[in-house]
């Protein structure tokens, strides 16, 4: 009852594939996690300068230009906006890349992968029904 060779190097291609896939997401995320990391201190960097002068030299690609600061944390918060939304869709994605590899590899579904985070709503709710508690 041996399998045929070519059966099982389709398999093992397609599994490959389905990894490769997974890790590419994954390496994406980790990328723009660490632009995310970046503009946070960009940010940061911005709300601490004490220099009187109200602009802001900024780097786009390799040229720097001088830029109101007002304007340039704005779109500093706009990109770091893009890059949650785009995170977020990328780790949905991801879930979905990593069951579809376990399926071809006959595993079962990770538990406690499909979880989402609580909402500011949610905590306050909980820390509301904790403090009643004490």
């Amino acid at each position: 009852m041996a399998r045929e060779p070519a059966f099982v190097l389709r398999y093992l291609a397609e599994v490959e594939e389905l990894a490769e896939e997974a890790l590419a997401g994954r390496r994406q995320i980790v990328d723009l996690d660490l632009k995310r990391n970046q503009n946070r201190e960009a940010l940061r960097a911005l709300q601490k300068d004490s220099d009187p002068s109200d602009k802001a030299m900024v780097c786009f690609g390799n040229m720097f230009i001088q830029l109101p600061k007002s304007k340039t944390k704005e779109m500093i918060q706009k990109d770091q906006e893009h890059l949650d939304e785009e995170i977020n869709q990328l780790r949905k994605e991801l879930r979905v890349k990593v069951n579809r590899l376990f399926e071809a590899q006959g595993k079962p579904e990770l538990k406690g992968f499909n979880l989402n985070s609580m909402t500011h709503e949610e905590m306050r709710v909980i820390n509301q029904i904790l403090e009643g508690r004490n």
